[in-house]
């Protein structure tokens, strides 16, 4: 993913002589022929992510279009205060990228770990906030962010992500059907939708097929979308590397706090609690319940109701 977005971003580049890309002493070998190709339009402010953040904002107010990028704990928390202020309360064009977001850095340690970084990012007023989940979810939705025209936090994975499959194209603040089903509906947001896939193929062949969405735009959240699941299927499993609060499962369950009624939400993410140590990545997962054998089983947990519904008859697809 991260390979997809500076070939996205240098193709902005070579259309739009305003863009800079500001990185904080990171990206060495990824950012090489951009680099090369740009000069004076790439700049390394070092590991000073304030410094990264107003340097960012003040080209923005001056009419240039600034890309920040650092790991996505460091493009968040170290510099919350600028991001809310310089950039949010201004409301200035500049798209804060934040590599390896929720814990794709799960064995570097705590100071790596990004579990709350979405939540911070959407409660800025005015940003939009995209996880996508996997490399051309990147590449397609960067350039939409770049025509929007708002400030944004585009959280990516740490690198080969594997491509997912789906039935449309990525559109910046859609959910992106990926899957038809009936009964149940999963959502998921971020590079973890490669282990809903994983676990979808696996509940395939047990003849579970429940519809899955990928909302990789978390804010502004798809509530037309949501509405329309809602009217078609009991449950709603949200899959998210994630803290619990604040996330896509808290926005989802916010949007139908209103509502008089709405289908049984699961959530499944990490929980409220640091994650300890300096686990690899798919031992985090398997130890919190993220992994594809345990988002399978997560939905066939509730998979009862919905078969006997298609057994009596009902064909609806979600």
């Amino acid at each position: 993913m991260k390979l997809a977005f500076i070939q996205a971003l240098t193709r902005l580049a070579r259309e739009d002589n305003r863009i800079v890309l500001l990185t904080g002493d990171l990206g060495f070998g990824v950012f090489d022929e951009f680099a090369r190709e740009f000069g004076p339009r790439y700049v390394n402010v070092g590991v000073a992510e304030a410094q990264l953040i107003m340097a960012a904002a003040g080209m923005a107010s001056v009419g240039m279009r600034p890309v920040t990028y650092s790991i996505a704990s460091f493009a968040t928390c170290r510099c919350f205060e600028q991001l809310k202020l310089a950039v949010a309360y201004a409301q200035l064009p500049v798209i804060v990228v934040g590599a390896g977001g929720g814990y794709a850095y799960s064995s570097s340690g705590v100071t790596h770990h990004a579990g709350e970084d979405i939540s911070l990012l959407c409660a800025l007023p005015g940003m939009t906030v995209v996880a996508p989940g996997d490399p051309q979810e990147a590449a397609s939705l960067l350039p939409q962010m770049h025509s929007a025209g708002r400030c944004g936090y585009f959280r990516i994975g740490r690198g080969k992500e594997p491509a997912c499959r789906s039935i449309i194209e990525p559109v910046l603040g859609k959910a992106r059907l990926m899957q038809h089903g009936r009964g149940v509906a999963v959502l998921s947001t971020g590079e973890i939708a490669s282990e809903v896939q994983a676990a979808l193929d696996e509940l395939r062949r047990r003849g579970v097929v429940p519809s899955w969405y990928q909302y990789h735009t978390i804010k502004p959240l798809d509530c037309q979308t949501l509405d329309a699941i809602a009217q078609r299927v009991q449950t709603i499993v949200v899959v998210e590397e994630h803290l619990a609060h604040g996330g896509l499962a808290a926005q989802v369950s916010n949007h139908f706090a209103s509502r008089p009624s709405h289908p049984a939400l699961i959530a499944l993410n990490t929980g409220d609690g640091f994650v300890l140590g300096s686990p690899h990545k798919d031992e985090f997962r398997r130890n919190a319940g993220l992994c594809a054998a345990s988002i399978a089983e997560a939905v066939m947990g509730i998979w009862k109701e919905p078969q006997a519904a298609h057994r009596a008859g009902s064909t609806a697809s979600a």
